[in-house]
C-alpha cells in the first residue's frame, strides 16, 4: 500500500475518533479519494503515552477499506474496557494510532504452526471466541502454545487447553500494520 493510501486511512481514523469524542457525526467519506471498492477487515487500536484506550476490529470484510477503519475507529473509542474512563478531549493531541489491515481467515488443523510474529490467531468453540493480532505474542514474548493459551483463556474465555479440543476452531491471518500520530494523521501528514 502506498505511503499516501496510508495517510489517508489515517486521517479516516482520527477524523472518526475525533467526531466520536467529541459527539459529532463522523465526517462523510470521499468515494473518489478511495475508488477500490475491495472490502478488507482492520481493527484500529488506540494508545495514550503507550497506555491502550481502545482496540476493536472486525474480520467480516463487507465494506471498502476507508469505511471499516472509519466504523472501527469510532468503536475503538468505545471499546467496553475503558467504559468507566471514556477517551477525552484533552487525549487526543498525545494519541498514537494503529491500524491492521487483516487478510482473510484461514483455518488450520495445525495451531502449532502459527509462526509468531507473523500470523494473529482468530479461536472459536461453540459460542465462545477470541483473537490476538500478531504483534501481541512478539510483545508478550510468547511462543506459539502460550499465544495459543493465552487466547482461549483471556480473550475467549474457555479453558487455556481449548484449542486442542476437536470441536476448536483456529484461523490464521497477518496483518499489515499502520501507524500514525493522532496529531500528524489529523493533518493528513
Amino acid at each position: 500500500m502506498s505511503e499516501s493510501d496510508q495517510r489517508y486511512l489515517l486521517h479516516v481514523a482520527a477524523a472518526a475518533v475525533r467526531a466520536e469524542v467529541e459527539g459529532r457525526p463522523r465526517p462523510s467519506l470521499d468515494p473518489q479519494r478511495w475508488p477500490d471498492p475491495t472490502p478488507r477487515g482492520a481493527f484500529v487500536t488506540i494508545h495514550h503515552f503507550g497506555r491502550l484506550r481502545g482496540c476493536i476490529g472486525t474480520f467480516r470484510a463487507v465494506r471498502p477499506l476507508p469505511e471499516t477503519v472509519q466504523e472501527m475507529a469510532a468503536a475503538a473509542v468505545c471499546d467496553p474496557r475503558f467504559v468507566d474512563d471514556p477517551l477525552r478531549p484533552d487525549e487526543l493531541p498525545d494519541l498514537d494510532l494503529d491500524i491492521s489491515l487483516l487478510s482473510p481467515l484461514v483455518r488450520t488443523n495445525d495451531p502449532l504452526s502459527l509462526q509468531v510474529g507473523l500470523h494473529g490467531i482468530f479461536f472459536r468453540r461453540g459460542e465462545s471466541s477470541g483473537c490476538y493480532l500478531p504483534h501481541v505474542a512478539t510483545e508478550a514474548g510468547w511462543d506459539a502454545r502460550t499465544f495459543l493459551s493465552h487466547c482461549c483463556a483471556t480473550k475467549a474465555r474457555t479453558s487455556p487447553d481449548a484449542w486442542r479440543e476437536p470441536d476448536a476452531e483456529v484461523y490464521l491471518f497477518t496483518t499489515e500494520a499502520i501507524h500514525g500520530r493522532f496529531c500528524d494523521a489529523e493533518r493528513g501528514d
